[in-house]
């Protein structure tokens, strides 16, 4: 089954701006990762050639920023390598580059005076390395000399280097053709190795004040200083096309270094073997996909968008088990997130031992009754629990789990006692004012819900109180422990939680709806009814038991709809607001006022198209216009746009809806996937009626 490819030449590559936009990522199943731009150039400090995570999937450290080439002809010297300062570009090596393209791993073309070198960049499974290989044809004459310069750092991807402020300094130590890079505070090791036909030249200096300026028009450190410890020197001679590798291996100490770069064999055919090995795994998720989803046709954006879901489920070493990276480059892994995008990227995609695990590292770690809200990329491995809604989400994504699988002895034998618990301590009130309230609708303090962006003063969008979409998943989370129960014959159980739900819905339609506007409230306090119209209201409508009927179902999907569209997803308030801010730009206050006031968001794309198909009936004619109207703007634009064959976190309100925030996000590859499969594709879940029908 062939591979997708994505393909630029100098007709995008000419334009630097505009190339600078254009971003590949690949990433090892660790939280570890390589990215860059389209020309070579790191427009980000999160951009490396290896940033490697040193407690799986989260503390991630950039130590090879990058490899820069020289081509020498003659007694000229061609730069293929490109920088950026200040106010300058140097050297302008894209000026040779005459194609750029995913393939799927990002692979450059320069050429020079008749020589060609051929760049293609991959990371093994599972591994803290990258591997570089390069091919060069000389077709001339004579010999030429190819120079491959390493930029290294010791760095995590939140901070820059400043060479005359860190107190420590790097040590170099040579083995054979490959050299050991440690700072001299050992918080990380790096090993530089080469193919048995190239040397390694010691020749060492800092390259100072590199410039990141998608980091600068963020208010955000934007200068960073690198280290060149060297380079490694190949020849080709006259009439001859050679291939080598440059590979990097990095850990957190040269103990862990070194085991895993014995793991590696040294000569040119043990890459190549890894690299066709990891071909050959991605090609398995895509044949993989096709048995669970028969007779679907594998256009190349779906199969971007397949290996896309693959590159944020990831292994969390503090629990053996997979988490969800929930964006690249700098999110973690998130609970609301993770459980979100669980049926997009696992269960859509037939990974449902990956699903099973996801599930078991967020009950592992919940606490009073909470599923963590993420964990903290450098507070190790304890959560944070300054959640509502990733809880609620987790009876969810057991739902979803049981419609694919049926698999209702594993949700018996380890999930039912926690979310028994789960449901007591709601009861009972925990946490952050969490609590199920005297009308049986859950209650909460603020910044808890997905809309939690802060400014230094203030919650932009505290909605504290009752917030629409938690009362439509506490109402969802109820049928569906009733469901279980009723399975599980536990029959006061199956009435407990079937009058909970029965009060929590009567309560709901009676408080929330509002009449004269025709949607739903956002929040209730003691303040009043928050009429404010926000895409949240659609999880009410979008849920597998939703907590309103169909005419109002019908009524809020329309105002969304007219109110909220954004060409690549949804609004999160209306333009005629006066809070509505349209970009995404500037420094962090002004960017966490816009996030939810304005900013267009993917992922709920998901929820939006299940509901407007609800409405339809999915019948074929708008199953057909969703496809075109809502989907394809993000499949056959969006794709090949930012982040080369996935979706971006964020977009701007505003036209053009420039994509902003992260380059790769979880639930903006999970969420319109799964719509598409499951409502515009009408591939239904196996087990769905099955277990919905446990209720009849």
């Amino acid at each position: 089954m062939g591979l997708p490819k994505i393909c630029l030449g100098q007709d995008v590559l000419s334009d630097v701006n505009e190339a600078l936009r254009k971003e590949w990522l690949v990433t090892n199943g660790l939280g570890g990762y390589a990215s860059s731009t389209v020309l070579g150039i790191n427009t980000r400090k999160y951009h490396g050639l290896l940033v490697a995570a040193f407690n799986p999937p989260v503390n991630r450290w950039v130590l090879l920023t990058k490899l820069d080439e020289t081509l020498q002809i003659r007694n000229e010297s061609y730069d293929l390598g490109s920088n950026e300062f200040i106010d300058v570009m140097h050297p302008k090596g894209y000026n040779f580059l005459s194609e750029f393209s995913v393939t799927p791993f990002p692979t450059f073309r320069y050429d020079v005076k008749g020589v060609s070198v051929k760049k293609t960049i991959f990371m093994p499974y599972m591994k803290n390395a990258t591997a570089v290989i390069y091919k060069v044809n000389n077709p001339l004459e004579e010999k030429v000399s190819f120079n491959v310069s390493p930029l290294v750092n010791s760095r995590h991807i939140y901070n820059t280097t400043d060479k005359n402020k860190i107190d420590w300094t790097f040590i170099k130590k040579r083995h054979k053709d490959a050299i050991t890079i440690e700072p001299s505070d050992s918080l990380s090791s790096l090993i530089l190795s080469s193919s048995s036909n190239a040397s390694f030249v010691d020749e060492s200096w800092w390259i100072e004040k590199l410039f990141f300026r998608v980091d600068a028009s963020r208010s955000e450190n934007s200068i960073d200083d690198n280290f060149r410890p060297g380079f490694f020197k190949v020849s080709i001679n006259p009439k001859e096309t050679k291939k080598f590798y440059v590979l990097a291996v990095a850990a957190k100490n040269n103990t862990e270094a070194q085991s895993l770069f014995s793991s590696f064999g040294t000569e040119l055919e043990d890459i190549d073997r890894l690299y066709v090995g990891e071909l050959e795994r991605r090609k398995k998720l895509l044949k993989q996909f096709q048995e669970h989803n028969a007779g679907l046709e594998l256009e190349d954006w779906l199969k971007w968008l397949l290996q896309a879901a693959d590159s944020f489920i990831v292994s969390r070493a503090s629990s053996g088990t997979k988490s969800v990276l929930a964006g690249y480059h700098w999110f973690d892994d998130w609970g609301r997130d993770s459980l979100i995008s669980l049926s997009g990227l696992t269960l859509v995609t037939g990974r449902f031992a990956d699903a099973q695990e996801i599930l078991l590292t967020f009950e592992r770690y919940c606490s009073n009754g909470i599923i963590p809200n993420r964990f903290s990329d450098k507070a190790g491995d304890i959560p944070l629990y300054n959640t509502v809604d990733a809880t609620l989400w987790f009876f969810n994504a057991v739902l979803q789990y049981l419609k694919y699988t049926g698999d209702f002895r594993f949700v018996q034998e380890k999930l039912w006692n926690t979310l028994n618990e789960i449901m007591d301590y709601h009861v009972q009130g925990t946490i952050f004012g969490i609590h199920m309230d005297d009308d049986g609708l859950i209650a909460h303090g603020p910044q808890l819900t997905w809309m939690d962006a802060t400014t230094i003063d203030r919650f932009v969008t505290p909605r504290n109180g009752k917030a629409v979409e938690i009362q439509a998943l506490w109402y969802n989370a109820l049928k569906t422990m009733q469901l279980l129960a009723t399975r599980f014959n536990q029959t006061d159980k199956t009435q407990t939680y079937s009058r909970m739900a029965q009060t929590a819905k009567e309560s709901f339609v009676k408080k929330f709806w509002n009449d004269k506007n025709g949607y739903l409230y956002d929040v209730l306090n003691k303040d009043g009814a928050d009429s404010t119209l926000r895409p949240n209201q659609l999880i009410a409508a979008s849920l597998d038991f939703p907590v309103i009927d169909s005419p109002k179902m019908e009524l809020v999907v329309e105002a969304v709809w007219k109110n909220l569209w954004g060409k690549y997803g949804l609004k999160t308030i209306p333009e005629t607001d006066s809070r509505y801010i349209g970009t995404y730009l500037g420094n962090w206050g002004h960017r966490d006022s816009a996030y939810h006031n304005g900013t267009v968001w993917a992922w709920l794309l998901g929820p939006f198209i299940t509901a407007f198909l609800k409405t339809k009936s999915h019948e074929e004619y708008w199953r057909n216009f969703a496809l075109k109207n809502f989907l394809q703007p993000l499949f056959n634009v969006q794709l090949y746009n930012a982040g080369l064959g996935t979706i971006s976190e964020i977009f701007d309100g505003n036209a053009p809806h420039y994509s902003r925030g992260c380059i790769s996000q979880a639930w903006s590859v999970a969420e319109p996937l799964r719509a598409y499969i499951e409502d515009v594709a009408l591939n239904r879940p196996s087990h769905e009626q099955d277990v919905l029908n446990s209720l009849l």
